[in-house]
């Protein structure tokens, strides 16, 4: 029997097969062929249409099954992860009303921080556990004040993740890790934040039904099946979004475990079982998976959006093939990339900068001295110092890291990055071959709440490496005061 997996990008969807009695991953694969793009009407604005989404997933969903050669009935499960942050409304027939407003589009910033203004940060913080920021309430606002005629129709609101679960089953539905994320849900009273909801003229009743997040969440309907080509009556059991799946997919639950993510964006997840927030306007806090009312866990995440996309970017402008070709050109330059230093935040709003729009900057090149491998260098050690930048912050809102854990893919594969990050947070690095559409897969099971044997799946089936503090930690203490003197004299002046 098999379990499917999906994850919901802003680039692709993943879509992975496992085996449920062992975990083991079967298949895995992405559609569309090539990224997919964003809309935007305005700069700083990032819009996807839903059903493109449910086109991709319909396509992954039957390569799956032909490529394999199983029958769509020895599938007895379907786990979701997510793009977070997203907002896509539908009307009483569940059509989408507009495109879906996305994780990096910036439109609410302003929303945001006039209603942390008005609310209080003591009140946000002890409540919400975050600023209201960029988040999905703020764009549900922004939707309210600007496209009036659309935010009258609608009937409900949903994530990424809820509306794929919709499309296969029929039903609207969420879990008190997703409002979390989206800024609707009170850790103080563990209970929808109606008094948020009150303060942006949101109505209670365009929330989706809570159910738990390992749990029966709806079968797949026929409609579901005829278009996904997954057997009706399936059961969905898992959905997330893609930060908490990430640390679900490394066996990151408890206090002091901490994933770490490489991908367009870069991620700091770690667990605590604290709900006391001093860095609510720069960290984001979210109900982790494993969270209930009576077992508080916290997911505290420093999100850098100009991560991934940096080093992409610098690869579709450089005369390179390939990432490993880049990784092995910043091999032969020395740490601190002969004092070229690249600052990455070029993809929207930064959170860990107050929500500060710095553009991306490459500084210090000697055009006599510098090639395209100080640059390649450059800028994995500059998002490399992000991380760790986003991970001082936590550790000053009571994060004590006592293990990292992170995916064998993208910016982890380089022994720079990983090197970088192990050597300055003074703390191994365990490297794991998974995914996010993986975990969404195997998380099918944990509604059976064994979580010591799905942990030790994941060690047994995925375990590659660890990265170490390197001996040179001066070098890499210099390079990186000397990377964040110059961010502190961005943050200044513009």
């Amino acid at each position: 029997m098999y379990s499917i997996g999906y994850d919901i990008g802003s680039s692709s969807i993943k879509a992975a097969l496992i085996e449920t009695s062992t975990g083991k991953s079967i298949s895995v694969v992405n559609e569309p062929p090539v990224e997919m793009g964003m809309i935007a009407h305005e700069n700083g604005w990032a819009e996807q249409h839903p059903n493109d989404w449910w086109k991709h997933v319909c396509t992954a969903t039957k390569r799956l099954v032909n490529e394999n050669a199983i029958d769509a009935s020895d599938i007895t499960g379907v786990g979701i992860s997510y793009q977070m942050h997203g907002l896509v409304v539908v009307d009483e027939s569940g059509e989408p009303l507009r495109n879906s407003i996305i994780w990096c589009d910036s439109r609410a910033v302003t929303i945001g921080q006039k209603a942390f203004d008005e609310l209080g940060n003591e009140k946000c913080s002890e409540h919400l556990l975050n600023s209201p920021a960029n988040f999905t309430a703020s764009k549900l606002k922004w939707v309210k004040e600007n496209e009036p005629e659309i935010y009258a129709k609608i009937y409900k609101f949903m994530l990424p993740g809820d509306y794929i679960a919709y499309k296969l089953s029929g039903d609207i539905r969420s879990t008190i890790s997703g409002l979390s994320e989206g800024i609707f849900w009170d850790f103080k009273s563990n209970s929808i934040a109606d008094w948020f909801l009150e303060h942006y003229g949101i109505e209670e009743n365009l929330i989706p039904e809570l159910v738990g997040t390992f749990s029966e969440q709806g079968k797949v309907s026929t409609e579901g099946a005829s278009e996904s080509g997954l057997n009706q009556g399936t059961s969905i059991l898992y959905r997330a979004g893609d930060q908490p799946n990430n640390a679900l997919s490394l066996n990151v639950f408890n206090p002091g475990e901490v994933a770490a993510t490489g991908g367009t964006s870069g991620v700091m997840y770690a667990i605590t079982d604290s709900l006391s927030v001093k860095e609510s306007a720069r960290v984001n806090n979210f109900a982790h998976v494993n969270y209930t009312t009576k077992n508080t866990r916290i997911g505290k995440m420093a999100c850098i959006n100009g991560a991934g996309i940096m080093y992409r970017w610098l690869m579709n402008n450089l005369d390179v093939s390939s990432y490993e070709e880049m990784n092995d050109l910043a091999a032969g330059v020395p740490i601190g990339s002969d004092g070229v230093t690249i600052h990455p935040f070029g993809n929207g709003a930064e959170r860990v900068l107050n929500n500060r729009t710095l553009g991306t900057k490459m500084a210090n090149i000697n055009l006599n001295n510098h090639t395209k491998a100080h640059l390649c260098r450059a800028a994995l050690e500059g998002i490399a110092f992000s991380f760790v930048y986003g991970m001082e912050i936590m550790k000053s809102d009571g994060i004590a890291p006592q293990v990292i854990r992170a995916g064998n893919d993208n910016l982890f594969r380089s022994d720079i990055f990983s090197n970088t990050i192990s050597t300055l947070i003074g703390q191994e690095i365990e490297i794991y071959n998974t995914t996010g559409a993986i975990g969404a897969a195997r998380a099918c099971e944990l509604h059976k709440r064994d979580f010591e044997t799905f942990g030790k799946r994941i060690i047994d089936n995925d375990f590659v490496m660890k990265f170490r503090p390197s001996a040179e930690k001066e070098a890499y203490g210099k390079a990186y005061q000397k990377w964040k003197n110059e961010l502190e004299n961005m943050l200044q002046t513009n």
